[in-house]
C-alpha cells in the first residue's frame, strides 16, 4: 500500500481509528514529558482505578446519545448512591450483599423515574435530568447533613475499588517479579480481539459490506494488539488487574455484546437513527427509552459504589462533574451527537483518552485552571471532528 493509499484509508475510517491514535499521541507526550512517570507501572493502575467509576458511566452515557438524549443527573445520582450505601452499612447494620443489591436497584428506579418524565410526559430529556441533578444533589447534602464524610470500614466494600485480583499463578518460577495471571489474561484478550475482528471482517464479506484493504486491517490489529499488549506488560509489573478494571472490562464486554449482537441492540440503534420511522416499523421507542435510561441509572449505581469504595466513604461532594466527565468520554469516544452512531468498547476509549490527560497534566503540576480549558477544548474537538466527519460522509 502506498502513501496515498494509506492516507485515504484513514482518512475513510478516521472515526474508527482516531482514538486510538489520540490515546497512543497522548500517552507517549505525558511519559516523554514526565520522564516516564506517566507510563510506570503504579501511575497506569491508578489511572485504570481513577478511569473506572467515569468508564461506566461513558457506557451508559452511550446509549442514550446514541437514541438522541442526554443525562445530567448521573454525576449526583451516583453520589447520592454511594452514600446511601455507605449509609445502609455503617448506619442500618445492613450486609454488603443486600447493601450492594439496594443500591443497584435503587439506581433502576432513579433511571425508569427519569424515563418516565421523558418518555410518558414528553419532557426534554435535557430539562427532564436537570431537575433530576438538583434534586440529587440536595439529597445527596440531605443524607450527609448530620455526619458529614461517612467512613466506610467493610472490608469486602472497600476491595472492590482498592485490592487486586491475586496472581494464582504466582508460584511458577518463571518471571518472578511480574503478575503471570494479568499477563495470561491480557494475551487472551489480544487473542480473542485478533479472532473477533477477522470474523467480523468474514461476515461483512458475506454480506458484500465493504472493508478495508487486507493490509490496512492487519496494520490496525497490529496497532491495537500492541497498545493492549503494552498496557498488559506494564499492570503486570505492578499489582496486576484491579477488581475495578475487572468490573469494568465485564460491563463494557456485555454492553458491547447487547448493542451488537442481539435485538435490543439493533432496536436502540434503530431509534437513534430514525425514531419516527422505527416507530412505524413496530419498534417501541418508549420501551427503548425506558431500558436506556433505567440501564443508566443502574450503572450511576455502579459508578457511584467504585467511588466511594475506591475513597472508602462518602462525601457530600461525591459526583461533581461526573456526568460532565462521561459525556465528554462519550464523545471523544465517536458517539454522534445526531443519535444513531456509537459503539460501546469505544467508550472506554474515549474514557481512557479523558482520564489520561488528567493525569498527566496532573503529574505535570499544571494549574487546575488550565487543566479545565484543555479539557473543554478536547470536547469541543470531539464533537467538531463528528460534524466534519459526517459531512464528509454524506
Amino acid at each position: 500500500m502506498t502513501v496515498n493509499d494509506l492516507r485515504k484509508v484513514l482518512k475513510q475510517n478516521i472515526r474508527e481509528y482516531g482514538m486510538y491514535i489520540a490515546l497512543f499521541i497522548i500517552m507517549a507526550i505525558f511519559t516523554a514529558t514526565t520522564d516516564g512517570v506517566f507510563i510506570s507501572s503504579r501511575n497506569i493502575t491508578n489511572l485504570m482505578n481513577q478511569t473506572g467509576y467515569i468508564a461506566v458511566l461513558a457506557v451508559g452515557m452511550t446509549l442514550v446519545i446514541i437514541i438522541r438524549h442526554i443525562d445530567l443527573s448521573v454525576g449526583f445520582l451516583a453520589g447520592f448512591l454511594g452514600a446511601i450505601a455507605a449509609i445502609a452499612m455503617v448506619s442500618w447494620g445492613l450486609n454488603v450483599y443486600l447493601t450492594l443489591s439496594l443500591t443497584l436497584a435503587l439506581g433502576i428506579l432513579a433511571g425508569i423515574a427519569t424515563a418516565f418524565l421523558v418518555a410518558q410526559m414528553g419532557i426534554p430529556s435535557f430539562v427532564a435530568t436537570l431537575a433530576g441533578w438538583l434534586i440529587y444533589r440536595g439529597a445527596l447534602l440531605l443524607v450527609t447533613r448530620k455526619t458529614g464524610t461517612i467512613i466506610i470500614d467493610n472490608a469486602f466494600f472497600n476491595a472492590i475499588g482498592n485490592d487486586y485480583v491475586p496472581d494464582l499463578l504466582g508460584k511458577l518460577p518463571i518471571l518472578p517479579e511480574v503478575h503471570k495471571l494479568t499477563l495470561l489474561l491480557g494475551l487472551l484478550t489480544v487473542i480473542w480481539f485478533n479472532i473477533s475482528a477477522v470474523k467480523t471482517r468474514r461476515s461483512k464479506q458475506a454480506y458484500n459490506f465493504e472493508v478495508v484493504p487486507m493490509d490496512m486491517f492487519v496494520l490496525k490489529q497490529l496497532f491495537v494488539s500492541a497498545i493492549l499488549l503494552c498496557i498488559t506488560w506494564i499492570l503486570a509489573g505492578y499489582n496486576g488487574l484491579s477488581w475495578t478494571l475487572i468490573i469494568v472490562l465485564v460491563v463494557v464486554g456485555i454492553y458491547h455484546f447487547v448493542a451488537s449482537q442481539t435485538v435490543l441492540g439493533r432496536h436502540i440503534y434503530a431509534v437513534g437513527g430514525n425514531p419516527e420511522a422505527a416507530e412505524l416499523s413496530g419498534i417501541s421507542v418508549k420501551k427503548i427509552t425506558y431500558v436506556v435510561f433505567a440501564s443508566m441509572g443502574l450503572l450511576s449505581a455502579l459508578s457511584g459504589i467504585l467511588f466511594a469504595s475506591r475513597l472508602q466513604s462518602a462525601t457530600t461532594t461525591a459526583g461533581t462533574l461526573f456526568e460532565l466527565d462521561a459525556i465528554a468520554a462519550a464523545y471523544i469516544g465517536g458517539v454522534s451527537a445526531a443519535g444513531g452512531v456509537g459503539k460501546i468498547a469505544s467508550s472506554l476509549i474515549g474514557a481512557l483518552v479523558y482520564m489520561s490527560l488528567t493525569n498527566g497534566m496532573n503529574l505535570m503540576q499544571i494549574d487546575m485552571s488550565l487543566q479545565y480549558i484543555v479539557r473543554g477544548a478536547v470536547l469541543a474537538i470531539a464533537v467538531i471532528f463528528d460534524v466534519t466527519t459526517r459531512r464528509g460522509g454524506k
